[in-house]
């Protein structure tokens, strides 16, 4: 039963593969930067297989779950692109970070890195952050896997502890994450992050403080709504101080004066207490960054048992947006000559704000199908569409889910936007795309068809 269920995986893989493969040659020139997948098989982990990238060998396993879609994009390194958007704003802070915090000799106190592999074994992804084994946020549906120790990072902290453990205490990290989601104009399976942590030791933290020889970083107490068990109260709020004060700089430094700014209590496994800054912008409250003073126990098993320290990590394509008012994330990833050229400028602090380019009409599709029984999430069907339409989905929306009254099946409708970036499209080369995703549902996720 089991070679055979293996069987079938393979055979509904290669069927992917192949729908996917007609829809490109039939429409190249649909989708932004689409490419025709040519191994879907294997990049989606038919158990035996071997999949390459960045010139390694992952073998493929019951974990693997990573589209043609995905791979195409790995290696684009959009934030060192230069004159990118993503770009400006990830040298913008680190030009702020530069001038602003320097070490005794003068040099940078933060170093950057933003260079490394996107691939992290699970453990570097979720175990040195402290994420619990049975956390949701490590759900095969959420997130983009090469086998079962291998995926592609969900966020730049996965590099967070090799750093700290090798001795660095002020840094920043810049890269591209990936994460399964839904489909709209703010969410992309691959997407830029930019990371900073900064630790203190006791000298640093106290320093220029009346009496401060006499306090201390470390105590044993109790956790609080407010405080870790093993901070003072003194080392806490000075941590605390310094990493709103850091970010208050920077967003000053990145939108201008004046900027009315709020902290949100949250909660992140690996920072105690935590926050999200919001900032008033045109008259909107906006979520900008997360940010919190680092889990001792993350810092301790890195080696850094005498200093206390705060990270925050920001999403670069959510200050772009706001900051260019670039209305969708998928132009990004354009190689449209009329976008990129808008950000061709000679002094990166220069104002740019994004002019559109013609909006062309959307065409738009429905599909609904029984689910079944077990085995399904909506992030797979996203993931499907992706594969399947890539760029040319604007977004998927759920509009409707009904329970059969005898049978108690459940049936989703998904009402699907197609909109290219450069053109108008024409229903009937729409249709050849959405039956392609109709028929590599049935395929691939099980479902009942209801078209």
């Amino acid at each position: 039963m089991v070679c055979s269920a293996l069987r079938r995986v393979a055979h509904v893989r290669v069927y992917l593969v192949r729908t996917a493969s007609s829809v490109s040659r039939g429409h190249r020139h649909l989708a932004l930067g689409s490419r025709p997948a040519t191994s879907e098989s294997a990049a989606r982990g038919a158990p035996g297989s071997v999949v390459e990238l960045l010139g390694q060998s992952y073998p493929q396993d019951d974990y693997s779950n990573i589209s043609q879609k995905v791979l195409s994009r790995i290696g684009r390194n959009l934030h060192n692109q230069q004159h990118h958007p993503l770009w400006l704003i990830k040298e913008r802070v680190k030009e702020h970070f530069y001038k602003q915090y320097v070490g005794r000799f003068g040099t940078p106190l933060f170093s950057v890195y933003d260079n490394f592999s996107p691939v992290v074994t699970t453990w570097q992804n979720f175990d040195s952050l402290l994420i619990p084994a049975d956390h949701p946020s490590r759900k095969k549906g959420d997130n983009y896997y090469l086998n079962r120790t291998h995926m592609l990072r969900a966020h730049t902290s996965a590099h967070q502890w090799d750093l700290l453990h090798a001795g660095l205490d002020a840094f920043l990290v810049v890269g591209d994450v990936y994460r399964r989601d839904q489909i709209d104009c703010q969410h992309y399976p691959v997407f830029h992050q930019l990371e900073a942590v900064r630790l203190f030791s006791k000298h640093q933290l106290f320093a220029g403080i009346k009496d401060g020889e006499s306090l201390q970083l470390f105590e044993q107490s109790s956790r609080s709504a407010h405080k870790q068990e093993t901070h003072t109260m003194e080392a806490l709020k000075l941590v605390e101080f310094d990493l709103k004060q850091t970010l208050t700089r920077l967003v000053t430094h990145l939108f201008g004066d004046g900027l009315d700014i709020r902290w949100v209590d949250c909660y992140f496994p690996f920072t105690h207490p935590s926050f999200e800054m919001e900032i008033n912008f045109h008259g909107e409250w906006l979520e900008v960054l997360g940010c919190g003073v680092m889990e001792q126990q993350l810092v301790n098993s890195a080696g850094a048992q005498d200093k206390i320290g705060w990270a925050f990590g920001l999403g670069l394509e959510r200050l772009a947006m706001i900051l260019y008012d670039i209305p969708d994330i998928r132009l990004f990833w354009s190689e449209d000559e009329r976008f990129l050229k808008q950000f061709h400028v000679s002094d990166i602090n220069q104002k740019v704000k994004f002019q559109p380019l013609s909006k062309y009409p959307a065409v738009i599709n429905d599909i609904s199908f029984w689910l079944p029984s077990e085995n399904y999430t909506e992030n797979d069907f996203y993931d499907l569409v992706r594969t399947i339409g890539g760029d040319l989905v604007e977004k998927v929306d759920l509009i409707d889910k009904f329970e059969h009254p005898k049978t108690h099946k459940t049936s989703h409708c998904y009402r699907i936007t197609y909109r290219h970036m450069e053109r108008t499209l024409s229903q009937r080369e729409v249709t050849r795309v959405h039956q392609a995703v109709q028929e590599a549902a049935v395929q691939l996720l099980a479902v009942e068809g209801r078209f």
